[in-house]
């Protein structure tokens, strides 16, 4: 593909990733992802923002295959899917100087090896002129590592985001479609986003304020409709949770299915909706996704040698990491001879400090008795709801 024009002047050169299925090899990639570069070409200089991953620096070459020169390459984050090319566009073109963040000079010099007269550090809110264009940089700390910032492009109003606002979406649109976009920059926002939520109120607060009239991310693509993505990172990151209820879940026996199936009805009839993640073969992306709006957790898991089974450990690791707006927390436990799991689960949620409503813990196959047990935790999960105003 040639560069794509956003703006005069100002391309997308970077590469579509449409095979790409995992990510750090931890994140799946259901439907590929993009690294996205933009070149900016004022009447004195030219920029490049950002690079892409190595396995794509051909592409990259190609796209600016009609440029003669670039004079500053901007790294808005020093992870290698935006970085990851540097070290072959100085190569390319050596005249270039690395700008980026204060925090990201020794960060660069680490992961890189680039350092010295080559990169020079910038402060929040200084601009650069390239003639004609007026690039302001804003840091955007902890969106997602502590050196990241944002590029403004005063002029046409383009605010260059990095991965705040992006998704891990492939696809031959330039602008993508707010349906489309919005479960993909969701399930994005939930996976790398979401611990990091205070510092992220802080740079909206930051961002907001620009007007900017696009929002070019570093992954998935360009917003042609900023106010759409604000919205909706503005309820992810300071919203109340919803009135859901996740249950992540493992069944060795038929027990456990037996207490989610029961939970889930009686969930539904009191008028809470769940979100239930079987956790065999799960894409932790959905699970992660589901903890973005979830207001409680209900984990069920059958006993492996006194603990949860491995998989709900996990799960539960995965949330008290990501720490999402849970308020309430549960389990439903059965074992076969003895168990000590709710020790544990307390132990993996500590980081959640989210209220802990009266387990059901089970011995053996439920009884009638025990589904009466299940249909009072539902009955507990509804009022706390009710309580919260959710």
């Amino acid at each position: 593909m040639e560069p794509r024009e956003l703006r005069p002047g100002v391309y997308s050169v970077g590469a579509v990733d449409w095979d790409r299925r995992i990510f750090d090899s931890l994140i799946p990639l259901p439907e590929g992802t993009s690294y996205n570069s933009y070149l900016v070409r004022g009447s004195e200089k030219t920029a490049l923002l950002d690079t892409v991953d190595p396995a794509m620096t051909e592409v990259l070459l190609d796209r600016l295959r009609g440029v003669d020169r670039i004079d500053y390459v901007v790294i808005h984050h020093v992870e290698q899917d935006h970085s990851g090319s540097l070290p072959v566009m100085l190569a390319r073109f050596p005249e270039a100087r690395v700008l980026c963040s204060a925090r990201a000079v020794d960060l660069l010099a680490t992961h890189l090896h680039i350092s010295g007269d080559v990169v020079k550090a910038v402060g929040d809110g200084e601009e650069l002129s390239l003639g004609g264009k007026t690039l302001r940089f804003v840091y955007t700390p902890w969106a997602h590592w502590p050196e990241t910032m944002s590029t403004f492009l005063v002029e046409d109003k383009v605010l260059f985001s990095c991965d705040m606002f992006g998704s891990h979406l492939a696809t031959s649109d330039l602008y993508g479609a707010e349906e489309e976009v919005y479960p993909a920059a969701k399930r994005y926002f939930a996976e790398i986003m979401m611990p990091f939520r205070p510092m992220l109120k802080k740079n909206l607060d930051k961002v907001e304020p620009l007007g900017a009239q696009l929002v070019a991310p570093s992954h998935g693509p360009v917003c042609g409709r900023p106010q759409f993505i604000i919205d909706a990172y503005r309820d992810w990151v300071e919203g109340p949770p919803h009135n859901l209820v996740l249950i992540p879940f493992v069944t060795m026996h038929g027990s456990t299915a037996l207490l989610v199936d029961r939970l889930t009805g009686a969930l539904i009839e009191r008028g809470v909706k769940v979100e239930r993640v079987d956790l065999q073969g799960v894409d932790l992306g959905k699970l992660a996704t589901a903890l973005v709006d979830a207001a409680t957790v209900v984990a069920a898991t059958p006993t492996v040698m006194t603990n949860p089974h491995p998989l709900v450990v996990s799960a539960l690791y995965l949330a008290n990491a990501l720490k999402p707006k849970v308020r309430f927390l549960s389990a439903m436990v059965t074992y076969g001879w003895a168990t000590s799991a709710m020790e544990r689960i307390a132990d993996l949620t500590a980081g959640l400090k989210a209220e802990l409503i009266e387990p059901v813990i089970i011995k053996g196959r439920p009884t009638a008795e025990d589904l009466l047990k299940v249909d009072a935790l539902a009955e507990a999960i509804a009022a706390k709801h009710r309580e919260a105003g959710l």
